[in-house]
């Protein structure tokens, strides 16, 4: 008769932990020497099956090491997990090419509309412009809502949560669900750059999940970008040129939306 030690269990799954803790690291270290890595290329490395890989991904991601789009991934250096710069900041850079843009995109909104604004600095010069009207306006941007707080005939629903003060934005685990209860006619956006290929990036995951997410549930987006953004990228990749409805630009190359 075979007897089994109590904590045989636990040693199997001490064991277990430590490949998973030691796949992990080889993951990060393989991410930092080839910075974007896909799914496949890293199932081949480590010699596991893609699915372990994805479960890893998720755990690194929920950890803040790592940043996944597409099936691709990459590593988070510390330095750049909170790299962009501070609302104030971005109001003042290129400030009289974003106010033009904004006055520009007016010529979309019409009474009656339900449209979301996110939180940078250009929707926030187009939330300055915007006409008391008859609008029902959903941003996750504090600077906005304290904007059109002050209009009488503009509905504003505001996407609460925890307030990120250095963005100024809020962000809200429960987005989703609010997002279902909301038919959105107008997602007005902007980013910090557009990459050679179309991609779309932001500077940080707080406010390109809320730009990824809206990108899928309004029925048209609207880009305001100027001519800064072009050939750049930031630390999150959000989407492609090719999911967006209409784009106003101060550079006629992009001006596409009709």
């Amino acid at each position: 008769m075979l007897v089994r030690s109590p904590d045989a269990g636990a040693y199997r799954m001490m064991g277990r932990e430590k490949m998973k803790a030691a796949r992990q690291q080889a993951i990060v270290n393989l991410l930092i020497q080839y910075k974007s890595l896909t799914t496949e290329a890293l199932a081949a490395q480590l010699h596991v099956s893609k699915e372990t890989i994805r479960r890893d991904l998720s755990e690194l991601q929920i950890q803040g090491k790592v940043l996944r789009n597409h099936g691709r991934a990459k590593y988070i250096h510390r330095e750049n997990q909170d790299c962009g710069d501070p609302f104030h900041m971005r109001l003042k850079s290129h400030f009289a090419h974003k106010a033009d843009i904004a006055r520009e995109a007016l010529a979309w909104i019409d009474a009656g509309m339900v449209i979301a604004l996110d939180a940078s600095s250009t929707c926030w010069y187009l939330a300055r412009q915007l006409p008391d009207i008859d609008l029902q306006v959903f941003t996750n941007s504090h600077p906005i809502c304290l904007e059109l707080g002050k209009r009488e005939q503009i509905q504003l629903i505001s996407s609460g949560g925890k307030l990120e003060r250095k963005y100024g934005c809020y962000v809200n685990p429960s987005l989703i669900s609010q997002l279902k209860s909301l038919e959105i006619d107008l997602f007005i956006f902007s980013c910090e750059g557009i990459d050679s290929h179309g991609g779309l990036w932001d500077s940080n995951m707080v406010n390109a999940s809320f730009k990824s997410l809206l990108l899928k549930y309004a029925s048209q987006s609207l880009l305001l970008v100027d001519k800064s953004k072009f050939n750049r990228s930031g630390e999150a990749r959000f989407g492609h040129l090719d999911e967006v409805t209409h784009i106003v630009s101060d550079t006629k190359l992009f001006n596409i939306g009709s």
